[in-house]
């Protein structure tokens, strides 16, 4: 049962100062998706936010957390109820799948949710207040989610302690994030008038205010500590040596730290400060460190107290940083009357930083200190793991930052930069530096250099890359060759290599379709990759061996795999603030487990993290898996049209970028021919049918696919006899191979060509196998999918009809599908409307797409949402997702502008 009191706003107290500048800056506006009010206890964060609500004409769900709430399936709980509280219609599912689905399963729900708030179309503003109890990654993630895919006119607003752990950067970038930290939060001259008299209740003179605000320029903290001295401060001089050499503005401050608060602190606090001035940020055991004591908890607890510009990073009082400001001048001070003990204190700091996990944060303090030397060794020794950790492109950067002298004498350095471009996809850089780097290994071995031990353990990393580049030459001999002498000479090496060999391994295997080898290799490549910490490889190879499971048929140990790849990653790279690592072949796996079991939902929330990357560019390998599952996951929907979008794109990338992609994939045009058999269109099928028979696969499960599409095609044009031909074969291979999903499609296609003949004894049996295999396996749309005749023929199966809740479910779909009329009979091949002839389209940072330039038209035209939807043949939510698209393309909130603005352009006539 959910605490209803936590979805009261709470009632701003009369006396308190009325921020209106804030609450302006609080409104909705056209891109902007979250509010950010960041700032320590006491700051009036709460009452801001009640003022702001107060005066808003969106509805308000207002959530109130504890301690409690730092879990993802109550947190999520209590947002839903958060707006049915407030009157939003439609969640009963969304709140059935948060009480059902296991944890790994959330994003169905969030997903439902996103979805209601869109097809309720009103603005609502989400207020989460003391939002810092919110710690789990795992729930970061999903709140990540959750932003990342709101609909238009939805504004969350977060009050909290700490700055959270969401992908803020990425945000403002995109002027999504309106922040009021504690620099805004500071008040106005008249603003402290009404602080000192009202609120706090002082008798202090309107020029003492002026002169408190204008030396604290209307700091908070300040002002609290002027309040309690009585309302007033005395004027002192700051000594000579504590001018600083910064701005006006950062002096005053400055000056006022120095004198109103060091000064008059006792020895032990005021050299406390000063020694761990140099720490970014701050704990007990860092503090220790770097002052060689064992009281820092207690000092730290006790500035805590005192509020002495200390700023909590969690609420358990274990990590903190000192205001910036406060930073600044307590350094300045310690560089001034204790140089040399700061430079220690700092050397302390970073190798505590370096030995204690926080590898990134300890290379950036070097790096600003410019100490080349010590970078050069730090990353020597933790490059490789930043690298396979995902990285690679900070490492890239710091490599860069390097003198060329210090670059080009160390050929441990030269691997690791040929890693990190290789991790960036920029392997059109390599070779030259392969070659260069060679030749100076062979040189120091010939020279019996000190280091030609490690010069020959460089050699095998060397071979590894070259493999790597032999599958993208599709020259699977040379890098099958090159990655065994890798796997003979690895035991022999000090650089850990194994999960990156065996994973190039598995992928040999899995270019041969030997699937059972390449899994046993992507299981070794799972194992050693946990043991070496090496997260992306980790991620890699688990969703490789799942998408290899899902095609043998094992969906149940496919979605185990993944689950459990995804919990080691998100233990072993668990910091929120850095991109979540993505595997390519996770997700589509994932796509695949869910839309075969017809949960499309669930299906789309993992589809949504890999739009965002073919958007930005991605390499060409990940493009047309992406496109492939995506056009699959529309076909199963019944959007034909956007299904084939996608899978014409994917094919084309696949042949225009072949040379750049490490692996065959997924014969894309195949699925293209399921497409124009389910509109009806056979004389692009005959077209397909003509041009595919040149096609050559390397791949056995790509090869398998294309020919049953081509039976496929020659049962639709009255050719059975020719498909049974195309099938015979491919069955005995499917069968010995264990590539069972194809099996069942090669049974399913036989027994209708079996039917075409009129052999219907024969065509029932074979079916009947068909349909045991699929229901062993666990495929379900597999059989919806069909054609008429197989979903017709399905529903008279007995055996269909026996009880169970897989047969059930399959013959609900069949019998939903039988109902159906194909809702997008337009031709696939069809042009769309052409955009008008010297348009500003392409004026646009990002110009719109021809669906969504169709979109604007109807919109133009007067069209409603659902009847824009009717007229496409799509479903609403396609629709709405195209507007927010072409809402944030044309930079505006609202149909009226985004009318306007297309004028502008000359898009509409």
């Amino acid at each position: 049962m959910l605490l209803t009191t936590k979805f009261l706003r709470p009632t701003a107290d009369p006396r308190s100062v009325q921020r209106e500048r804030l609450c302006a800056l609080l409104q909705p506006e056209s891109v902007k998706r979250l509010n950010l009010v960041v700032a320590p206890a006491g700051f009036g964060k709460t009452t801001l936010v009640s003022q702001w609500c107060s005066q808003s004409p969106s509805t308000v769900a207002w959530l109130s957390l504890d301690e409690h709430d730092d879990d993802p399936r109550r947190f999520w709980q209590y947002v839903v109820g958060a707006f049915e509280h407030n009157g939003l219609l439609g969640l009963e599912e969304c709140r059935l799948q948060l009480s059902h689905c296991s944890l790994q399963e959330l994003e169905g729900p969030i997903t439902a949710l996103i979805n209601v708030l869109a097809a309720d179309g009103a603005p609502w503003t989400l207020v989460i207040d003391d939002y810092h109890f919110i710690r789990d990654p795992q729930l970061q993630r999903q709140v990540s989610y959750f932003i990342d895919y709101l609909p238009p006119d939805i504004l969350v607003t977060l009050a909290s302690r700490t700055e959270p752990a969401l992908p803020l950067s990425r945000w403002r970038v995109r002027r999504w994030v309106e922040d009021i930290h504690p620099g805004l939060l500071a008040f106005s001259e008249e603003e402290c008038q009404r602080f000192f008299h009202d609120t706090m209740g002082l008798e202090i003179s309107e020029q003492e205010v002026r002169r408190i605000c204008s030396k604290t320029e209307g700091w908070v903290a300040a002002m609290q500590l002027s309040a309690l001295s009585g309302g007033s401060i005395d004027e002192r001089k700051p000594d000579e040596g504590g001018k600083q050499r910064i701005d006006l503005d950062e002096r005053r401050i400055s000056d006022y730290v120095l004198t109103e608060v060091l000064e008059q602190q006792p020895a032990p606090v005021r050299e406390f400060l000063l020694d761990t001035a140099c720490c970014p940020r701050l704990c007990a055991s860092l503090c220790d460190a770097v002052r060689g004591t064992t009281n820092s908890q207690v000092l730290l607890e006790q500035l805590l107290r005192e509020n002495l510009f200390l700023i909590p990073l969690d609420t358990r009082n274990e990590w903190f940083r000192y205001h910036d400001l406060f930073r600044d001048a307590l350094l300045q001070r310690a560089r001034q009357f204790k140089a040399e003990d700061t430079e220690k204190h700092w050397q302390r700091a970073v190798n505590w930083l370096l030995t204690h996990g926080h590898v990134q944060e300890g290379i950036s303090q070097i790096v600003r200190h410019e100490d080349w030397h010590w970078l050069a060794q730090v990353l020597a020794e933790h490059g490789n793991n930043l690298i396979h950790g995902g990285f690679h492109l900070p490492v890239l950067n710091w490599l860069d930052s390097l003198p060329a002298n210090v670059l080009q004498e160390s050929p441990q350095l030269q691997m690791l930069r040929v890693w990190a471009l290789f991790f960036a996809n920029r392997v059109d850089l390599l070779d030259p530096l392969l070659g260069d780097l060679e030749d100076m290994l062979d040189k120091r071995v010939a020279d019996s250099h000190p280091d030609a031990e490690g010069a020959l353990g460089l050699q095998s990393e060397i071979s590894l890359i070259r493999s790597y580049l032999a599958r993208s030459k599709s020259d699977d001999k040379s890098a099958s060759d090159l990655t065994q002498q890798v796997l003979r000479d690895i035991d022999h090496t000090r650089i850990p290599l194994k999960s990156v060999t065996y994973y190039g391994v598995g992928l040999d295997y899995y270019g041969k379709g030997d699937l059972a080898a390449a899994e046993d290799a992507l299981k070794s490549a799972v194992r050693y990759g946990e043991l070496e910490r090496k997260p992306s490889t980790v991620l890699s190879s688990g969703g490789l061996l799942a998408w290899i499971q899902y095609n043998r048929g094992d969906i149940d140990e496919a979605l185990d795999t993944c689950t459990r790849v995804r919990q080691w990653v998100d233990q072993h790279h668990s910091d929120p603030r850095q991109p979540m690592l993505i595997s390519c072949w996770q997700n589509s796996a994932l796509i695949e487990i869910y839309r075969e079991r017809n949960e499309f939902q669930l299906a789309t929330s993992y589809l949504a993290p890999l739009l965002d990357h073919v958007n930005n560019g991605t390499e060409p390998g990940q493009h047309v898996v992406i496109q492939y599952v995506r056009g699959h996951l529309a076909f199963s929907e019944g959007r034909y049209r956007e299904a084939t979008e996608a899978l014409e794109d994917a094919a084309s990338v696949a042949r225009r970028r072949r040379e750049h992609i490490l692996f065959e994939p997924p014969a894309c045009s195949a699925m293209l021919a399921r497409c124009y058999l389910a509109t009806g269109h056979l004389e692009l099928a005959g077209e397909w049918l003509d041009q595919v028979s040149h096609d050559r696969f390397t791949n056995p499960l790509n090869r398998e696919q294309n020919q049953i599409s081509i039976a496929r095609v020659q049962v639709a044009l009255g050719h059975p006899e020719a498909a049974m031909a195309t099938l015979v074969p491919l069955r005995l291979s499917a069968e010995h191979d264990q590539h069972y999903r194809h099996l069942v499609e090669i049974q399913l296609v036989y027994s209708e060509a079996l039917y075409a003949e009129g052999k219907i004894k024969e065509a029932e049996q074979m079916l009947a196998q068909a349909v045991q295999r699929a229901s062993e396996a666990g495929f379900m749309r597999l059989l919806a999918e069909e054609s008429p005749t197989i979903r017709r023929l399905c529903l008279e199966l007995p055996t269909l009809k026996a009880p169970g809740r897989w047969n059930s479910r399959v013959l609900s779909m069949l019998t939903e599908q039988a109902e159906t009329k194909i809702p997008d009979s337009a031709s696939p091949k069809e042009t769309e409307e052409e955009a008008p002839t010297e348009s500003g389209n392409t004026d646009l940072p990002e110009p719109l797409s021809q669906r969504e330039l169709e979109v604007l038209d109807l919109i133009n035209r007067g069209l409603a949402n659902k009847d824009i939807a009717s007229t496409m043949g799509v479903a609403p939510t396609t629709v709405k997702a195209h507007i927010r698209n072409l809402y944030g393309k044309l930079a505006v909130g609202s149909r009226t502008e985004a009318l306007a603005r297309a004028r502008e352009l000359r898009l509409l006539a």
